[in-house]
C-alpha cells in the first residue's frame, strides 16, 4: 500500500472510530429517554478496551444499592448500655430495645468500651460477621475532601451537589458526580478490565434495571432479569401478531449497508442476540446451584441470577465481573417501624444466601459484596420515621474481607455533636471514594489508575480501611 493510500485508510479508520461513537452517544441519549429500553441498545457492549492489567484468575464485585435512603440508625445499633440510653432518647419511639438486638463483638474492641449491635431482622449477617466474613464500614458517605464541621457550616471547602437529595445523591454514590452523569465507578472498572474477558458484553451485568454505577466511558451495563438473559422477542415469534414483521426485523439486524448509521445499530443488535444466545446457552450448562433463595424475596432472586452468572463464567470466559442489583423502599419518613424490619430480613436473607452460594462454587475469596444507599436518615424522628441525612454505615462481605471487624470512625451518639450537621445527619468521615478505592485495589486496580474511576481519590488518605486480609 502506498504512503497516500496508508495515509487515506488510516482516516477512513478515524472516521469509522468517531462515527461508532457518535451512534453510541445517541443510541445512549435515545436510551435514557426510554425510547430504546425494549432495544438491545443498552445490552450491547461496545469494542474491547486495553486493561489495565492482565489477570488470569476470577473476581466480582457485587454492589447492593438500598434505593431510597437505609435508616442505618436501626441497622447497626449502639449496644452499649450507657449510649444506648442516649440513643433511646434521642429516637424515642423508633428507638430498638436493647434486649432485641444483635450483639457484635469485634476482633479489635471500639474505643472507650463502645458497643454495637445489628438490627434483630439480621440474624444471616451476624453470622457472617461472626464468622469473619463481613466487617461494617462506619459513617461513610459522599465527600469532595475531607471535611470538618467548622468547614461545612464556613462552606470553606467544595461540599457534594445538592445534599439530601435522594437523585442527586444516588448518582454521587454510584458516580461522584450529580445527577446527569453518564458513568459511574462500577462501569469504569469494567473499562479496566473489558479485554479480560472473551465477550466484554458481560463485564458489567445488572440485574436490578438501570444504574448510572454500571456505564463506563467503554462498558456498557448489559442488563438482565432475575430469571436470565432479555430475549429480543421483536425478532423472533410473531411480532405484532405477525411472523412476518419479526422476520423483517431480524434481517434488519443482519443487513450490511454503506450509511454508517444503518450499519452501526446492525452490529450492535447482532450482538446483543448473540449475547443473549450465549449468556442463555451458558447458564443452561453451569452447575446447578442446590443453595436455596427465597422466590418471594426480590433481592434474593436477583442476587441468585449473580451466582448463576458466576457458575457460568468459564463459559463466558469472564475474569473480571461488576454486578448490581437493588432493593427499593427505604425512604421511610413514615411507617419505619412496621416496614424496615422487613426490609432488613430481605436484605439479610439475600445476602446470606448468596454468600453461601459462592462457597457452594468455590469462589467465595473471589467475591466481594458490598452495600450502599442514596444517604443516611436523621438520628432524630419525625414522630412516624426518620428524614433524609448524609453519612451512613455500610456492609462488605466475602472470603477475601478481613470481617469481624469495624473500619472508620465510630461517630458521636449526639443531636448537635461533632458529629452532626443538624438532626443527626452524619457528617461522613470516611468517603465513598475511599470506600471504592480499597474495593477496586482488591479487584486488581493499580493504585496509579485509581484516579481514572474515582475522580476526588487524590485528595483522601487510602490507608484506613483494610478491608482485606
Amino acid at each position: 500500500m502506498s504512503h497516500s493510500n496508508s495515509s487515506v485508510h488510516r482516516v477512513q479508520q478515524g472516521v469509522s472510530t468517531l462515527q461508532r461513537r457518535e451512534f453510541l452517544r445517541r443510541g445512549a441519549a435515545l436510551s435514557a429517554a426510554g425510547v430504546a429500553a425494549p432495544w438491545a441498545l443498552s445490552l450491547a457492549a461496545m469494542g474491547e478496551a486495553a486493561a489495565a492489567t492482565t489477570v488470569n484468575d476470577y473476581k466480582a464485585l457485587v454492589c447492593v444499592f438500598l434505593y431510597g435512603a437505609n435508616d442505618h440508625n436501626n441497622t447497626v445499633v449502639p449496644f452499649d448500655a450507657a449510649t444506648h440510653a442516649t440513643y433511646t432518647s434521642i429516637r424515642a419511639s423508633l428507638a430498638t430495645p436493647r434486649d432485641q438486638l444483635l450483639a457484635l463483638n469485634p476482633r479489635t474492641a471500639l474505643p472507650s468500651s463502645s458497643q454495637m449491635g445489628l438490627a434483630p431482622q439480621l440474624t444471616g449477617l451476624k453470622s457472617l460477621f461472626d464468622a469473619g466474613r463481613m466487617g461494617v464500614v462506619l459513617n461513610v458517605g459522599p465527600l469532595v475532601v475531607p471535611t470538618t464541621l467548622a468547614q461545612y457550616y464556613a462552606k470553606s471547602v467544595p461540599l457534594p451537589p445538592k445534599l439530601f437529595s435522594h437523585n442527586d445523591q444516588q448518582s454521587i454514590w454510584q458516580s461522584s458526580l450529580a445527577e446527569g452523569s453518564t458513568s459511574g465507578w462500577g462501569g469504569r472498572l469494567g473499562d479496566l478490565f473489558l479485554a479480560n474477558n472473551a465477550t466484554s458484553t458481560f463485564t458489567c451485568m445488572n440485574v436490578s434495571g438501570n444504574a448510572v454505577f454500571m456505564s463506563g466511558q467503554q462498558a456498557v451495563q448489559y442488563q438482565v432479569s432475575s430469571t436470565g438473559a432479555v430475549k429480543l422477542s421483536a425478532t423472533t415469534g410473531n411480532s405484532f401478531g405477525s411472523p412476518a414483521v419479526s422476520q423483517a426485523l431480524q434481517t434488519l439486524t443482519q443487513a450490511t449497508s454503506n450509511h454508517w448509521m444503518e450499519a452501526e445499530h446492525a452490529r450492535i443488535m447482532k450482538r446483543a442476540v448473540q449475547a443473549e444466545a450465549q449468556l442463555s446457552a451458558g447458564l443452561a450448562a453451569a452447575p446447578t446451584l442446590t443453595t436455596a433463595f427465597n422466590s418471594a424475596n426480590p433481592l434474593a432472586t436477583q442476587l441468585q441470577m449473580v451466582a448463576r452468572t458466576i457458575a457460568a463464567r468459564n463459559a463466558l470466559g469472564t475474569k473480571r465481573q461488576v454486578f448490581f442489583v437493588s432493593l427499593g423502599g427505604f425512604d421511610l419518613h413514615d411507617n419505619l417501624l412496621t416496614q424496615h424490619p422487613g426490609l432488613l430480613t430481605n436484605v439479610s436473607e439475600a445476602i446470606s444466601s448468596f454468600y453461601a452460594a459462592t462457597v457452594e462454587l468455590g469462589v467465595a475469596s473471589q467475591v466481594t459484596t458490598f452495600t450502599a444507599s442514596d444517604f443516611g436518615r436523621t438520628l432524630t424522628s419525625n414522630g412516624d420515621g426518620s428524614d433524609h441525612g448524609w453519612g451512613s454505615h455500610h456492609f462488605v462481605l466475602g472470603g477475601a474481607v478481613a470481617g469481624q471487624q469495624f473500619y472508620g470512625k465510630l461517630p458521636s451518639m449526639a443531636v448537635n455533636g461533632p458529629d452532626d450537621v443538624g438532626q443527626g445527619r452524619l457528617l461522613p468521615t470516611t468517603s465513598v471514594d475511599q470506600l471504592g478505592a480499597a474495593l477496586a485495589t482488591w479487584f486488581g486496580v493499580p493504585v496509579s489508575d485509581l484516579p481514572t474511576v474515582f475522580p476526588n481519590v487524590g485528595n483522601f488518605d487510602l490507608g484506613t480501611l483494610p478491608l482485606f486480609q
